[in-house]
């Protein structure tokens, strides 16, 4: 049993279940790898001192993270000061994701693209709960090969992706919880995006 079953199971009613989603979520954000969650900070930082291009790619729920990552970091921190970090989502092209898809095949969706628009200094954000997507993976140890740095946003153990990743964060949830560890990774990106702009606000404002 899950630990999101055993909180249903034994929550007598709606409150007592969100009271302890909400105690289950602090237990998890307190477990993070701080030292990794900053080793990814100074990475984005780098890239946008050197303006080199940030890739984001995952799938299902962490497609959609991977875009509101874009909006964030990019947008978001664009509001407020120069340069800007190029941050891209290689999730939201409907046409060019599924000409790959059909064409060649899914595991391809994401290597195909960075083989077209990426250039050396490049990193890459991988979202994945598991860690072992086939196409996150082709697409992380590509980058790796090309000397790019691969960025992770994992969860449960890791997966294949915690052994290519030059840094990642892990959420450690028993295997199949995607909603938690998916909520984390969007507190993930809340916390990486008002570091950074606070950052450089104060460093090159």
């Amino acid at each position: 049993m899950s630990t999101i079953d055993k909180i249903v199971t034994e929550s007598k009613d709606f409150k007592a279940f969100a009271r302890s989603y909400a105690q289950y979520m602090s237990k998890l954000l307190a477990q993070l790898d701080l030292n990794a969650i900053e080793d990814i900070a100074n990475e984005l930082e780098d890239a946008r001192r050197n303006k080199k291009t940030v890739f984001v790619i995952g799938n299902g729920g962490s497609a959609s993270t991977a875009s509101h990552m874009v909006n964030d970091l990019g947008f978001g921190v664009r509001q407020h000061i120069e340069p800007s970090l190029k941050v891209v989502s290689l999730t939201d092209n409907c046409a060019v994701l599924t000409a790959i898809a059909n064409d060649v095949g899914y595991e391809q969706v994401f290597l195909r693209q960075l083989q077209l628009y990426s250039h050396p200094g490049d990193k890459l954000i991988v979202i994945s709960a598991s860690g072992n997507s086939p196409n996150l993976i082709v697409a992380a140890r590509w980058v790796k090969e090309q000397g790019g740095k691969v960025l992770g946003f994992l969860g449960f153990e890791g997966g294949q992706l915690k052994g290519i990743c030059h840094s990642s964060v892990v959420v450690s949830t028993p295997k199949g919880e995607y909603g938690p560890v998916e909520d984390v990774h969007m507190i993930l990106d809340h916390l990486l995006y008002t570091w950074l702009w606070w950052k450089i606000r104060k460093t090159d404002g």
